[in-house]
């Protein structure tokens, strides 16, 4: 099979790579040391697939021999149960390497930058925007990796018009960019006397942490501001210059940061978000640019697309990029949100299978 031909390369290619990791010499060179053994750890999927696919070939052979060799019968209907076993797994197996063999999106490794914004609902986008938040929340920690807000804008009562934080875990791009999109609620809001059911929308944004060397940023298109950070009602929560805006003139990109006491904090992290979008632009314009590309991609495309439904009537979660309908809307909304996710790649990979093939 074509798509197999690399693969005695990649296994000798994996093999030089161990061979070297043992040398004193790249042992002391630590930088190497840990390039080769990111390298090792990527390729390690892709070997020990492989290695479990020729094991079953070669009982697909040993099985067809005592077949055609043994009069037992006994240890032909052994054969025969081992026989299909091994066919069976060989055909999973073979789905598993091209899945592993397809171009891997060069961002899946990064940490990322959320954005969820309210959107069409005034307080009722703004409550479910801040829920979206918690689900995100509850998510992220228990995988255990870190988050770190950048900045929120809270209404005062439990709503967020907008809230921007750093996800930091390994692979986080390649789990949560499924994310991207227009996230639609339909419920009864508390403040609905007549019982009548209302929809509003909240946006996410997930966007690949770049760089210094992804994003040139020429110190001319920025302007700087520092004042008190400020919290709802506009009184301020700090008797220091730590808050950073940042103006990007050519695009127009406005930043604030506040959540940490140090001005120097607020910055980096004001940079590291001005730098995510700056990327995430350029994304979007290869992605415009390949349309073809971006409609056999489930959610990393058209931020405007509408993704998903949450629906507390009916406690459900409808996704209609891929169809998924599960009745469990509580424990979404605390954070379960693996089964779709789960679902959203295997719609990925299955799109790209089909167009390699």
């Amino acid at each position: 099979m074509e798509i197999f031909g690399k693969l005695e390369d990649i296994v000798r290619h994996y093999e030089d790579i161990t061979a070297e990791l043992s040398m004193p010499d790249v042992v002391n060179d630590q930088k190497r040391f840990m390039s080769l053994m990111k390298e090792q750890n990527s390729l390690t999927p892709i070997v020990d697939t492989f290695k479990e696919y020729q094991k079953n070939k070669q009982s697909i052979d040993d099985s067809l021999e005592i077949l055609a060799e043994e009069t037992d019968e006994e240890l032909k209907e052994m054969a025969k149960e081992e026989l299909a076993e091994a066919k069976e797994r060989v055909e999973a197996l073979e789905k598993e390497l091209k899945i592993l063999l397809l171009p891997k999106d060069p961002n899946d490794d990064k940490d990322i930058v959320m954005e969820i914004r309210a959107g069409a609902g005034g307080d009722e986008a703004a409550l479910f925007a801040a829920e979206l938040f918690r689900m995100y929340q509850h998510y992220i920690e228990a995988k255990r990796w870190k988050i770190e807000i950048i900045n929120s804008d809270d209404t005062g009562i439990g709503g967020m018009k907008e809230v921007e934080f750093m996800v930091k875990g390994q692979g986080a791009y390649s789990i949560l960019k499924y994310e991207s999109g227009v996230h639609r609620v339909q419920r009864v809001p508390e403040t609905e006397s007549g019982g009548r059911i209302h929809t509003s929308t909240a946006s996410v944004a997930v966007m690949p942490e770049a760089e210094e060397v992804d994003v040139q940023i020429d110190e001319k298109d920025i302007r700087i501001d520092v004042m008190r950070a400020s919290g709802n009602g506009g009184q301020c929560v700090n008797t220091t210059d730590s808050a950073v805006r940042l103006t990007h003139y050519p695009t127009g990109i406005v930043i604030y940061s506040q959540t940490e006491k140090s001005q120097i904090q607020n910055k980096d992290k004001a940079f590291a978000l001005l730098r995510a979008k700056l990327y995430d632009l350029e994304q979007q314009k290869a992605h415009d640019a390949e349309a073809d590309a971006r409609r056999s991609q489930i959610g990393t495309g058209d931020r405007s697309e509408k993704i998903r439904t949450y629906n507390f009537p009916q406690g459900r979660v409808t996704d209609h990029r891929i169809g998924l309908t599960l009745y469990k809307l509580d424990k979404i909304m605390d954070g379960d949100i693996q089964e779709i996710i789960d679902a959203c790649i295997v719609a990925d990979q299955n799109a790209k299978l089909a167009k390699a093939e």
